[in-house]
């Protein structure tokens, strides 16, 4: 009995994780706004310049968060090209942060 509460217990408490999470995606202190605006810059086949809302997304962000994601698969399974990512700050005149190229 106590093993059957247990399972469930563990249940409901994924459950209001996957809930949470999928109110909202937040990467490196981008909101899911701020990634809607990055993302046509960011993906294939035919990425488009950022726009001012990108860079200003981009300029409030954790770059040295956002080059840990670098060779990552996890920005690959959001539909994010990461060489793509990685050269965007630049277009939008913001310095990557030391050991990031």
């Amino acid at each position: 009995m106590a093993n059957k509460f247990i399972v469930l217990l563990l249940l409901v408490i994924m459950v209001s994780a996957m809930a949470e999470t999928s109110k909202a995606l937040t990467l490196c202190k981008m909101d899911d706004n701020g990634v809607s605006a990055c993302k046509p810059s960011v993906t294939k086949p035919d990425p488009v310049p950022p726009s001012a809302d990108c860079c200003k997304a981009l300029s409030e962000a954790d770059l040295v968060c956002l080059c840990g994601y670098k060779g990552s698969p996890m920005l690959s399974a959001l539909g994010i090209d990461p060489d793509l990512a990685l050269a965007l700050p630049p277009k939008c005149n913001i310095p990557l942060p030391e050991g990031c190229q």
